[in-house]
């Protein structure tokens, strides 16, 4: 059936036989797949998950989280990052394609990349760190990644906007910038965060070992960096859209 399919289709299909090719649209249909997952899980937590654990009682809870977690992150942080590496073997083949047409600098357009969007994920973090007062409140929270995210936007393009630049590399110089800053919040405070709350949750409904009193606090602000990231992918998802679908960046 396969080889007949095959036979009838072979009049109209040509594969590209280069490798670059080959390589972007493997590199793409990674980064589809990957992403797909990744984002998938994150509105599963954000919309499904959260309120669903707020209805269990502390038995439920030992039975259930124990069991669900683990599987659901670790399929949620290695996505994360298989996204990201794919995304950046494309954005590096774009970059390098736009410096080479036009005279640019790739090391110029990659530092910036990786040191902005590296701090602007360090102050956010910082930011969650206190955990009390007007730094735990969810819409002044928010108020700040807003400003700090628009901020390192901008200035990424201030940096790179020498003119040969296109709208895919700046696009995705700012969507993947998020998705960067995503990836370190999955594995430096959600992650990092929840194989404590897991294991003190295990161990509770084993051994009757009472959680911690920190344990709260540490929930609310894996719970905020969550909540961050749904919030994130909504800018991010349309900027990676937009790279070739919606100029709006460059000279």
């Amino acid at each position: 059936m396969l080889d007949f399919a095959a036979y009838l289709l072979m009049p109209n299909v040509h594969l590209p036989t280069d490798f670059n090719t080959n390589f972007l649209m493997i590199a793409r249909w990674i980064h589809f797949l990957a992403g797909i997952t990744w984002i998938g899980l994150l509105y599963f937590f954000n919309l499904i998950n959260v309120p669903f654990q707020k209805e269990l009682d502390a038995a439920t809870k030992g039975k259930v989280v124990p069991a669900l977690m683990p599987r659901a992150l670790w399929w949620f942080r290695m996505s994360a990052v298989l996204t990201v590496l794919a995304g950046l073997a494309y954005f590096g083949n774009i970059v390098g394609t736009d410096a080479r047409n036009g005279g640019g600098s790739v090391g110029h357009v990659m530092l910036s990349f990786f040191v902005i969007w590296t701090v602007v994920w360090g102050v956010l973090y910082a930011v969650l760190i206190p955990g009390k007062g007007a730094l735990d409140n969810g819409a002044v929270i928010a108020v700040i990644y807003l400003v700090v995210v628009t901020i390192a936007s901008w200035l990424f393009l201030t940096l790179n906007d020498q003119g040969w630049q296109s709208n895919r590399l700046l696009s995705i110089g700012i969507g993947g910038g998020i998705g960067w800053v995503m990836m370190l919040n999955v594995w430096g405070v959600i992650w990092r965060i929840q194989k404590r709350l897991i294991a003190w949750t295990r161990d509770n409904a084993q051994n009757g070992t009472p959680i911690p009193e920190q344990a709260k606090r540490m929930a609310r602000m894996a719970f905020l960096a969550s909540r961050a990231n749904a919030v994130l992918s909504i800018p991010l998802l349309f900027l990676m859209g937009a790279a070739s679908h919606y100029p709006m960046f460059g000279k």
